[in-house]
């Protein structure tokens, strides 16, 4: 074995002897705080990132005692997150879950104080515009849909371009979830329910979709989306299907090359049509579910062709008068 092999090898057993170390040390405070979220109705998916950004402070802060722990720690770890990197959005995902586990402990008994709970978050980027596709790129795209499960993955498309649909929401659809009168029920964010009365067109593909589907063979949900193998298909496997279609269009469509583009753009793009069809933001906020209509005020500030059309009017009003000169 050479010498370079010899140390990688040496480096991954400590970084498994480390991990081993750290569950031993941190495991009655990481199963109450797991056991606290499922209580709180927090999504697998939240839970599992929470998790994720714990253990990697824990790792940090490793071996001190939880109950021995500062804000001058969570500070030095937050900090440290930045000069490797992170952004804000991470690094403010990841004092949320130091917030919510150092609560969780606090509510079990086991804690006093909330080291976190006073320490400010970064500043975002506000009105930060979104990347979203035009109507005929959009078109565009579902037409990149094919294989094996195409219904499947044209209703997946479908309802993330035209009804606005999270990954996560699309993942958590059951089949009793379209009602009767072609309406769908989804579970959003911050586990609240809202109504989206789907377009007829919509409505067929869905039907002809469960028509289709593999029944499910775990557990008594009926998921409306399901793998080749009768389970729950996966967000990432949801991600994949939206991911497949871009690389594809973007061979097709080189000006989108240096676009970022994932299955989230698609609610983009149905955001941005609402906006210019005319819909109030209001009635927008209830159809994307966001809690705050600051969120949603963000896509009246995208439309760079409503601003065109906004100065276009008043151009045959501009007076510029003529210089003269010597």
């Amino acid at each position: 074995m050479s010498a370079k092999i010899r140390n990688l090898a040496e480096v991954s057993l400590n970084l498994v002897h480390t991990q081993h170390e750290l569950l031993d040390s941190y495991r009655d405070e990481l199963d109450l705080f797991s056991i606290w979220m499922k209580n709180k109705g927090m999504t697998k998916a939240t839970q599992r990132a929470y998790l994720s950004d714990t253990m990697h402070f824990l790792h940090a802060a490793y071996p001190a005692e939880v109950k021995k722990l500062t804000k001058m720690d969570v500070m030095r770890f937050m900090s440290a997150c930045r000069e490797k990197g992170a952004g804000d959005e991470a690094r403010n995902r990841k004092l949320s879950a130091l917030r919510a586990f150092f609560k969780a402990l606090i509510e079990l008994e086991q804690l006093e104080a909330n080291p976190a709970a006073l320490i400010a978050k970064s500043k975002q980027e506000k009105n930060k515009i979104p990347s979203y596709l035009e109507e005929d790129e959009l078109e565009a795209f579902i037409h990149m849909l094919g294989g094996k499960h195409y219904g499947r993955n044209l209703c997946i498309v479908l309802l993330m371009a035209y009804a606005g649909l999270r990954v996560g929401e699309v993942h958590r659809m059951n089949v009793h979830d379209f009602q009767a009168d072609g309406s769908i029920h989804i579970l959003g964010k911050g586990r609240k329910w809202r109504v989206i009365p789907l377009p007829e067109q919509i409505q067929a593909v869905l039907r002809q979709a469960i028509e289709e589907r593999v029944g499910a063979k775990q557990g008594k949900e009926q998921p409306m989306f399901v793998s080749q193998f009768g389970r729950r298909l996966s967000i990432r496997m949801i991600q994949t299907v939206a991911d497949d279609a871009f690389k594809r269009l973007k061979a097709d469509m080189p000006s989108l090359a240096p676009k970022r583009m994932s299955s989230h753009k698609l609610r983009h793009s149905f955001a941005t049509m609402q906006i210019r069809s005319g819909t109030d933001i209001r009635t927008l906020q209830e159809l994307l579910g966001h809690a705050s209509i600051e969120t949603t005020q963000i896509y009246t500030h995208i439309d760079n062709k409503q601003l065109q059309n906004a100065m276009n009017n008043i151009a045959a009003k501009i007076y510029v008068p003529v210089q003269k000169y010597t």
